[in-house]
């Protein structure tokens, strides 16, 4: 068993950082060096994205690709996320995202990964020490990234609300599904439309 553990503080309220961590491939998103890459799948998703929400992880760690499936299986507002792998090579994946207000404006997050490697041929054929290392490396780069698109210093935008992002789905399956980009800008135009009527 290895349990690699890593925290981060955000300057942001924690109902901001929680509803960025609800949805599992916003995190993963972040998620990318040169030794590791993951996307996250959203398979099923359930009222709010919790328990019960199942995802496929793609992960792709020094070459080697891996693929699970996990579903939620805790899920507390402001305090904790937790997923577990139901199926996949590990022998165990349990990832636990914990929240903490530190003041109004300060949240700290705390991202620990409990797995055990596969046994058989893909156990031999993945460096056990160099996985973990690879994890490690992982969730900061992760940590760091998602702090800088929170506090407003990353490069691409902050994160939208649960809500805004199921009626931002609705809204691309009404345009035939083209680009995310493309809809926010339909959307953005409609407003500026609005703005103009009412000034």
């Amino acid at each position: 068993m290895t349990i690699v553990s890593k925290s981060i503080d955000i300057k942001t309220p924690i109902d901001n950082v929680f509803t960025y961590f609800a949805r599992p491939e916003h995190v993963s998103d972040q998620i990318k060096n040169d030794t590791v890459g993951m996307t996250v799948v959203p398979m099923d998703i359930k009222e709010g994205m919790g328990v019960g929400t199942t995802f496929r992880v793609i992960g792709d760690f020094s070459g080697k690709r891996l693929e699970w499936d996990c579903e939620t299986t805790e899920f507390i507002k402001n305090e904790r996320i937790t997923a577990k792998q139901f199926e996949g090579p590990f022998k165990k994946w349990q990832i636990t995202n914990e929240f903490k207000s530190l003041g109004d404006n300060l949240t700290r997050v705390t991202m620990t990964v409990d797995y055990v490697m596969p046994f058989g041929p893909l156990g031999s054929i993945l460096d056990k020490a160099k996985f973990a290392k690879s994890a490690d490396k992982g969730m900061e780069t992760a940590l760091y990234n998602v702090r800088g698109l929170l506090e407003g210093n990353g490069s691409i935008p902050v994160y939208i609300t649960l809500d805004a992002y199921k009626k931002l789905l609705a809204e691309k399956k009404k345009m035939n599904d083209v680009p995310v980009s493309t809809v926010l800008t339909a959307i953005l135009e409609k407003y500026n439309e609005v703005e103009a009527k009412q000034n």
